[in-house]
């Protein structure tokens, strides 16, 4: 095991992806954060308070569930059975920008699946992918427009992220 993150790394990056988005969102324009379940969803609600804090505003924050939507539903040689759960959106996507966040961008699968979702609830004016880890190996043509930390990890190799709200300690690290 091999930490890349420490929690003060995390923090850093998320004021650092707050401030991002901030400087390329014009201001007339109405924002919103909605995190992909679950790791997604706590970095989403991080960068959320980041976001209203910079902003002086409070900047609405949902939870989307993309079990339904993931290609590999019916997978013959899958075992498990998914586990749905709710997506929590209480504000109208409409005409907003939408910051979708997940923990780590590996083949763009999950990010997808995710976009789906989100069009499935409705028209946002555009949609921007924020993600914590940024790992080489695309399967589809998706790239993050705000990316914490990007690395190139072997495949094969299990980047995983912990966070104090699951998992008691703020740390990534390659397994």
């Amino acid at each position: 095991m091999k930490v890349i993150l420490d929690s003060q790394q995390i923090k850093q990056i998320l004021t650092d992806l707050a401030a991002a988005i901030v400087k390329n969102t014009p201001q007339d324009l109405k924002l919103a954060v909605i995190g992909i379940r679950s790791r997604g969803e706590i970095i989403a609600n991080r960068l959320a308070q980041a976001l209203s804090d910079k902003l002086d505003t409070q900047i609405p924050c949902g939870t989307l569930d993309i079990t339904l939507y993931r290609d590999d539903l019916n997978d013959p040689q899958g075992d498990a059975q998914p586990q749905v759960r709710s997506t929590e959106i209480d504000f109208n996507i409409d005409d907003k920008i939408i910051i979708l966040v997940d923990d780590v961008l590996y083949t763009g699968r999950s990010t997808r699946a995710a976009l789906d979702a989100l069009i499935d609830l409705g028209r946002p004016k555009a949609i921007k992918l924020a993600v914590l880890i940024d790992r080489a190996g695309r399967e589809f043509p998706i790239q993050a427009d705000y990316a914490g930390f990007k690395t190139d990890v072997e495949p094969g190799k299990l980047v995983q992220v912990n966070l104090i709200e699951s998992d008691e300690k703020d740390e990534v690290f390659i397994e």
